[in-house]
């Protein structure tokens, strides 16, 4: 087998849709320990129509740290939790449940293989509630 590596790129592309706003759901909720040893919870976003549906549109973390809890707080509130009060809420009432979600590209190198990857990734507030209007028109930026 011959090859020539000077033609092979050094960035690994795991997106599976080009950035843009989607309307999505959770698709997969995993529990794991941070590194700092809080709870986080891993949401597996799906595309919920148009032309990526069924694609992954990324992974995002929940973690439930005191600096995480205000974000959880905001994506719980969008997919429709009550804001106020006491709240007591497994992963798995989390799936099936539908955002509006903005996802971006982020370039990343590995420390440990030193391979730069790219990966979809949702910002702080890349969250909205979806409109019914909303749920079959993704919008997406060029690639």
């Amino acid at each position: 087998m011959k090859i020539d590596f000077n033609e092979i790129g050094d960035i690994q592309d795991l997106r599976s849709i080009p950035a843009g706003v989607y309307p999505c759901y959770v698709a997969e909720v995993r529990e794991s320990q941070s590194p700092s040893g809080h709870t986080r919870w891993g949401l597996r976003w799906e595309v919920g129509a148009g032309d990526y549906l069924g694609r992954t549109a990324c992974w995002d973390s929940l973690h439930w740290s005191e600096r995480g809890l205000p974000r959880v707080k905001f994506v719980l509130t969008v997919l429709g939790f009550p804001s106020d009060g006491r709240l007591e809420v497994r992963p798995e009432e989390l799936q099936g449940r539908r955002a509006l979600v903005t996802v971006e590209s982020e370039e990343r190198e590995d420390p440990s293989t030193c391979i730069r990857r790219i990966s979809n990734r949702v910002p702080f507030a890349g969250y909205s509630l979806l409109k019914e209007a909303e749920e079959s028109v993704p919008t997406a930026k060029p690639a």
